[in-house]
C-alpha cells in the first residue's frame, strides 16, 4: 500500500493521521498545531533512541539467562545460584525502603468504590459505548438473558417467559432481603413503598416497614408518596428499584416492581492494545477518533438491529431528589482509562528523521492524552481532572521510569500540571512482578492501577525461562507455584504502597462470557483475594459480577489481608518446568489440538478480518474471549515443547492442519470468513499461526504482535 506522508520539521507523517490530529485532536483546544508538532518533533527524537536502548536491555538479559540455562543443563538445580545470578545481572533489583504512593486527584471509581472493570476494544464505536453505558445495568435483563436462572421447561412463549421472569424477580428479591433487608418483612411480601418525611418506607397492605439500615436508603425519583424509582447504596454501590406499570415483570409483580438497576462496571479500559488490530494511521486514526468522541462526549454509532436502524451514544447523568430533598445526580456512566501500547512495536504511521517508524507508545501517549483536553475542560470523565493511561508490558524499574519520562514530556508539551496524567502498571511481565515494588516507586505520583494478568504472565514466564526445560501443561500452570506467589505478591505490595482506598488493585479477565452461572459461583475469589476491581468481558457480566461486591466490602477484606504472611520471592521464580514427564502421545497431542485450535480461530480473525479481540469456539464449541494475550502462551508453550523434543515440528504442522478444518467448520455461518483449508499454501492466517508456534521462541518476549502486525499489513495489501 502506498502512503502518502507530509514532512513536518525532522518527520514524515501521515497525511491522514496529520489532518486528524490538526483539524480534530487539537479543534478547540489551546495548543497550536505548531507547538504539538515542534515539541513532538523534539522529545520523540530524544526519547526514541533511550526506547530502544531498553529494548536491548530485555534482549541483553534474555541472552545471559538462556545461556545460563543451557550451561547447567543436566546439573542440579541450585536455586540460590540462580537468584544470585539473577541479581548480578541487574534483573532483579534490590528492594529499597518501605514507601507510600503519594498520587492525587484521582476520582472515587479508583479510591473508594470497589466494583467491575470493563475491557472494550476502542476500535470498535458500538462496544466502546456499550462499555462506557454499562455503569447502569437491568439486573433482571442481565439474569434472564443469561444461564444465573435456569431455562424453565414449560415455557408457554417464545417472547417472554412469565415462569422465568418470576424467578428472575424471585432473585432480585432474595438480593434485596440479603443487602438491603427490612425489619420484620422480606421484600418478597411488599405491596408498594413510599418516601415520608425524607424517610423510606416499606408497605405491606396498610402496614409500614423501615429498612433495616435506613442509611442505605439515598433518595428517590418522581413524586415521594408513588416514586418511580428508589434508590439505595451498600458497599459504596447504588441501586435503583423501578415502578413502571408497563414493563412486562410489572405485570407480575405485587409490588409493581419492574427492574433493579445495578451500578455495574465503575470503570472501563478502552482498549488500544491486545484487545485491537490496529497495525496503520488508517487503524489507528479509527481508535484515536473513538476515544477523542469518548473525551468530548459526542461519539455516537448508527446499526441496524432486527431491520431496525438504531443511535447508540452516550448516556446522561442520572437524577434524583435527595433524602434531603435537594435534586442530585449520580454519574452516568463508567469512568474511562485507555490502554495504549507498550514499548516494544513502532508503527509507520510517523518516520523519524533516521527513517525509522515512530514508538507506537509514544505516538500513544501523546495523541490519547491530547485527545482527554476536551475532556480536562468539561470534567464529565474525571471529575478530579485526571487522565488515566494504563500501560501494559513493561519490564522492571527502568521501563516504568522510562514511562513517568515519556508523560512528563507530555504533560509540558500540552500544558498540564505534572502528575495530570495517571499510570496503571499491569504486572504481566516476569521482571516487573519480581521488582513490583521498586516499578510502583518509579511512579508513585502517578500510578492509580496495578493489575494481574494471567495469561501475558505465564507467557512471560515461558519464554523466560525457555532453556530450563520443557514447561507444565497449560492446564497446570494455575496450581503451580509460581502463579499463587504472583498472584499473592502483587496484592501484598500493593496494600504495603498504600493502596487501598487510594488506587486500584485489580484482577484478570472471565473468558467464558456465555458461563454466567459459573461466573457467579467463581469470580467471588478475586474479591477474596483483595481485588478491588475485576475484569469482565461484557456489560452483562458487569451487572452479574457488582452482586459480589455487595457481599464483600472489599476495604475491610484489605485490611484483614495486609497482616497475613507475605508471598516468597523464591516461590515467585520457581519456574514450572515437567521434571522427567512421561506424557502419553495422546496426551501430547490432545494438548497441542486445544492450543492449536485456540491459536487458528483467533488469528484467522484477525489477519483476514482485523478483528483483535472476539469470541472463539474452543475445542469443545465452548465460545471464549481471545485476545493477544491467550495467543502468547498458547504459541510459547508450543514452541517450548518443540525445543525440548516433547513434540516435533511435523507433529503440530499436521495437527494445525487438522485443527485448521474444525476452525474453517466453526465459522460456517460467517459470509465474510475465508477457509484456512481450502489452500494451507496461500493462506496468509495459516502461516501466521505456524510462524507464531515455529518462530516462538525468536520472538522478543514472546510476543505476538511483530508477526501479527507484518501479517495483517500484507493481508490488507493483497486485498488492495
Amino acid at each position: 500500500m502506498k502512503k502518502n506522508y507530509v514532512e513536518l520539521n525532522n518527520l514524515k507523517i501521515s497525511s491522514e493521521l496529520l489532518e486528524f490530529v490538526n483539524n480534530e485532536v487539537l479543534k478547540d483546544t489551546d495548543i497550536s498545531t505548531k507547538k504539538f508538532w515542534t515539541d513532538f518533533d523534539k522529545v520523540v527524537h530524544e526519547l526514541a533512541p533511550k526506547n530502544k536502548n531498553l529494548l536491548n536491555k530485555r534482549q541483553d538479559l534474555q541472552k545471559k539467562i538462556d545461556n545460563w540455562h543451557i550451561k547447567n543443563k543436566g546439573q542440579e538445580f541450585n536455586f540460590e545460584e540462580y537468584k544470585q545470578f539473577l541479581l548480578d545481572i541487574e534483573y532483579l533489583k534490590n528492594e529499597g525502603s518501605d514507601f507510600k504512593i503519594e498520587t492525587k486527584n484521582v476520582d472515587e471509581e479508583i479510591t473508594s468504590i470497589a466494583g467491575p472493570q470493563l475491557v472494550v476494544p476502542i476500535m470498535n464505536a458500538r462496544y466502546a459505548l456499550n462499555a462506557a453505558n454499562a455503569r447502569w445495568m437491568s439486573l433482571y435483563d442481565s439474569l434472564y438473558g443469561t444461564d444465573v436462572i435456569e431455562q424453565s421447561e414449560d415455557s408457554v412463549s417464545e417472547r417472554y417467559d412469565p415462569l422465568r421472569g418470576e424467578m428472575v424477580i424471585k432473585y432480585g428479591r432474595d438480593f434485596l432481603d440479603k443487602y438491603f433487608s427490612l425489619t420484620g418483612l422480606s421484600w418478597n411480601k411488599i405491596t408498594s413503598f413510599a418516601v415520608k418525611n425524607g424517610k423510606l418506607k416499606i408497605l405491606k397492605g396498610a402496614d409500614i416497614f423501615d429498612l433495616e439500615d435506613k442509611d442505605k436508603f439515598v433518595g428517590h425519583r418522581g413524586e415521594s408518596d408513588n416514586p418511580s424509582a428508589i434508590i439505595l447504596k451498600n458497599n459504596n454501590l447504588h441501586i435503583e428499584i423501578l415502578k413502571d406499570s408497563r414493563a412486562f415483570a410489572a405485570q407480575q409483580d405485587h409490588a409493581g416492581i419492574s427492574d433493579i438497576i445495578i451500578e455495574s462496571a465503575v470503570s472501563t479500559i478502552c482498549d488500544n492494545e491486545d484487545s485491537v488490530a490496529a497495525v496503520d494511521a488508517a487503524d489507528k486514526i479509527i481508535c484515536y477518533r473513538n476515544w477523542l468522541g469518548l473525551m468530548k462526549g459526542d461519539l455516537k454509532s448508527k446499526f441496524e438491529k432486527e431491520g431496525k436502524l438504531l443511535e447508540r451514544k452516550l448516556n446522561p447523568d442520572r437524577s434524583y431528589i435527595s433524602k434531603d430533598g435537594i435534586g442530585l445526580k449520580l454519574h452516568g456512566r463508567s469512568l474511562l482509562l485507555i490502554r495504549n501500547v507498550g514499548h516494544l512495536m513502532t508503527n509507520s504511521s510517523i518516520i523519524l528523521k533516521d527513517g525509522s517508524e515512530v514508538p507506537e507508545g509514544i505516538m500513544d501517549a501523546f495523541i490519547t492524552t491530547a485527545a482527554a483536553l476536551h475532556d480536562l475542560k468539561r470534567k464529565k470523565n474525571s471529575r478530579t481532572g485526571s487522565v488515566y493511561i494504563v500501560k501494559p508490558k513493561m519490564h522492571g524499574p527502568e521501563e516504568t521510569e522510562f514511562t513517568d519520562l515519556i508523560f512528563t514530556k507530555v504533560e509540558q508539551t500540552l500544558g498540564l500540571e505534572k502528575y495530570t496524567c495517571k499510570i496503571g502498571i499491569m504486572d504481566e511481565e516476569r521482571r516487573t512482578s519480581a521488582n513490583l515494588k521498586e516499578c510502583i516507586r518509579t511512579l508513585k505520583n502517578r500510578v492509580f492501577f496495578i493489575n494481574t494478568g494471567f495469561l501475558d504472565r505465564t507467557g512471560d514466564e515461558m519464554h523466560t525461562s525457555m532453556e530450563a526445560g520443557p514447561m507444565i501443561k497449560k492446564g497446570d500452570m494455575k496450581s503451580s507455584t509460581w502463579i499463587s506467589a504472583y498472584e499473592n505478591n502483587n496484592v501484598d505490595i500493593g496494600l504495603s504502597c498504600g493502596f487501598s482506598g487510594n488506587a486500584q488493585i485489580g484482577k484478570g479477565m472471565w473468558a467464558a462470557p456465555d458461563m454466567m452461572k459459573q461466573m457467579t459461583i467463581e469470580k467471588i475469589g478475586h474479591l477474596k483475594a483483595g481485588a478491588n476491581c475485576a475484569w469482565v468481558p461484557s456489560p452483562t457480566a458487569a451487572a452479574l459480577h457488582a452482586l459480589h461486591y455487595h457481599e464483600i466490602d472489599i476495604f475491610n477484606e484489605q485490611k484483614r489481608i495486609i497482616d497475613r504472611e507475605k508471598a516468597k520471592l523464591n516461590d515467585l521464580l520457581t519456574i514450572p518446568t515437567a521434571d522427567r514427564p512421561n506424557w502419553s502421545v495422546d496426551e501430547i497431542n490432545s494438548e497441542i489440538s486445544n492450543s492449536a485450535q485456540t491459536i487458528l480461530g483467533y488469528v484467522v480473525r484477525w489477519i483476514d478480518q482485523g478483528v483483535g479481540c472476539s469470541k472463539v469456539p474452543d475445542i469443545n464449541n465452548i465460545g471464549l474471549m481471545e485476545d493477544r494475550a491467550t495467543l502468547r502462551i498458547s504459541s510459547q508453550h508450543i514452541a517450548n515443547w518443540i525445543h525440548h523434543g516433547i513434540t516435533t515440528k511435523i507433529q503440530v504442522t499436521e495437527i494445525l492442519k487438522s485443527m485448521a478444518k474444525i476452525v474453517d467448520k466453526q465459522n460456517d455461518g460467517d459470509k465474510n470468513y475465508v477457509k484456512m483449508s481450502d489452500d494451507f499454501g496461500k493462506s496468509i492466517a495459516f502461516k501466521t499461526a505456524c510462524d507464531l508456534i515455529f518462530k516462538g521462541k525468536e520472538q522478543p518476549s514472546g510476543y505476538t504482535e511483530p508477526l501479527l502486525h507484518e501479517n495483517r499489513i500484507n493481508k490488507k495489501a493483497s486485498q488492495n
